[in-house]
């Protein structure tokens, strides 16, 4: 083993316990996304008392710290996510916002601090060029969206996802490559890390009917529930058109379903996601799912406003760097417990991240349960953390020694998506539409209206 793997390697070690503490500590005080400001105010702390200088985002949690070299070369930033789900019937939930970490953003947090440990060490940053970026990032989980929309009507935020809004702000910029480790619960491998993750867009789907009585007079009203329930059937019927190679996700729910029991329901608000691996396959799907939702609501006499926001593009891991991260994990796990391939059908924005930089998002084990289930828990918090943060202090070291040799590699055999950061959000920007999907005209004619 390199000398400067096991210099770093003990130097987390040594301080595990802050490590350690950091996730129990954010355990006990989830917040949902944007709202992370106790998680910001305690990390602060901890990275101050380490001597590092943080560079804050100001109307938002979170911030970043530079660790420079001294040496020119490749920027490497790495992101701790802060943010927690809202599952309120998860036993250790916040009573008050039903909050908790049930997909194990705590123990990043927490890793992202042992890294900072680490490069403290004396010596640490000897044969290493180039700037290290530690980035506590607010706002993963693409969660609380009405809440997410009064902050960009207040311009506070102009996009949903944390690392999004990192891009817009420019904060992004300089990265040359980007990578960052999440917990999970797999119990037969303590690494594992897919080609790729799905992307999705964020659909609200609000059908408009006409109350009446519900015993009395039913048929003077349009059934904006039943409308719904006839959309979503629809669109069951047209899973056999999704391509198994596309990973089609729909799911949806209704967060609004009527009003009072004896009155036909008049609004009805229907909530999904369209996920797939491409941003065609999502955009063909969606309009797939837009037909069928107008056409229901038509079949009703019923209007829908169909709104479709941007949520996050495909994640692409870049292979040299998850070669780079196989080539470390076998410091720290047998070959059998370490997993490379196939592709995950959830979504973050470290996707987005990929559109712009090369990245990688590999798992670490440590919790049990099902990721954003009620039975979640962080059950080996060492692996979860502390190995994570001796694992990616390792990974940074290779990138950046022998003059980054590796990440010079990286960089010159990327593939992304889109040149700039510019190009990167009118790509995006153009997926959001607000319309009325449905038109009655005097003559009788019913229009349909319906975007991919």
């Amino acid at each position: 083993m390199e000398a400067l793997f096991e210099k770093l390697i003990q130097a987390v070690e040594a301080g595990k316990q802050t490590v350690l503490d950091a996730e129990r500590y954010i355990w006990k005080h989830p917040e949902a996304g944007y709202k992370e400001w106790k998680t910001h105010a305690y990390l602060k702390e901890q990275y101050e008392k380490l001597g590092y200088h943080l560079t804050e985002f100001g109307n938002i949690p979170g911030f970043y710290t530079d660790i420079d070299t001294g040496r020119p070369g490749p920027t490497v930033a790495v992101f701790g996510e802060m943010d927690s789900l809202i599952i309120p019937s998860h036993p250790e939930a916040d009573p008050e916002t039903g909050c908790v970490h049930a997909c194990g953003h705590n123990c990043q947090s927490a890793a992202l601090l042992g890294i900072a440990v680490a490069f403290k060490e004396k010596g640490a940053l000897d044969g290493l060029c180039g700037v290290i970026r530690l980035i506590a990032v607010p706002a993963e989980e693409l969660i609380d969206v009405e809440y997410r929309k009064e902050l960009r009507e207040k311009g506070v935020i102009k996009y949903f996802g944390g690392k999004v809004e990192l891009i817009y702000r420019g904060i992004l910029d300089d990265v040359d490559v980007a990578m960052m480790v999440h917990t999970t619960s797999n119990p037969q491998y303590s690494m594992t890390c897919p080609d790729g993750t799905n992307g999705c867009i964020v659909k609200k789907a609000t059908f408009i009917g006409k109350s009446s009585h519900a015993g009395g007079s039913p048929y003077l009203g349009r059934n904006a529930l039943y409308a719904a329930q006839t959309a979503m059937s629809a669109v069951n019927a047209l899973r056999e058109t999704f391509r198994d190679q596309e990973h089609i996700r729909f799911h949806p729910i209704i967060t609004e379903g009527g009003t009072v029991v004896n009155a036909i329901p008049d609004h009805v608000v229907v909530e999904s996601y369209v996920r797939g691996a491409t941003m065609d396959a999502i955009a063909s799907t969606n309009e797939k799912v837009n037909r069928a939702f107008a056409a229901a609501a038509a079949a009703f006499g019923c209007r829908v406003i169909l709104d479709d926001q941007n949520g996050y593009a495909p994640r692409f891991n870049d292979p040299n760097l998850i070669q780079v991260f196989l080539d470390a994990a076998e410091l720290f796990f047998p070959a059998s417990e370490i997993r490379v391939g196939g592709w995950g059908s959830g979504c973050s924005d470290m996707g987005d991240v990929s559109t712009l930089i090369p990245s990688v998002h590999p798992n670490i084990g440590g919790a049990v349960g099902a990721g954003h289930g009620t039975d979640y828990f962080i059950a080996d918090p060492e692996k979860a953390t502390v190995t994570s943060a001796k694992l990616q202090s390792v990974v940074l070291a290779k990138l950046l020694m022998n003059d980054a040799a590796l990440a010079k590699k990286v960089i010159a055999e990327k593939k992304v998506t889109y040149a700039n950061r510019e190009e990167y959000l009118a790509a995006i920007d153009a997926l959001n539409h607000v319309y009325d999907a449905v038109s009655y005209r005097e003559n009788g004619d019913v229009a349909l209206h319906f975007i991919g």
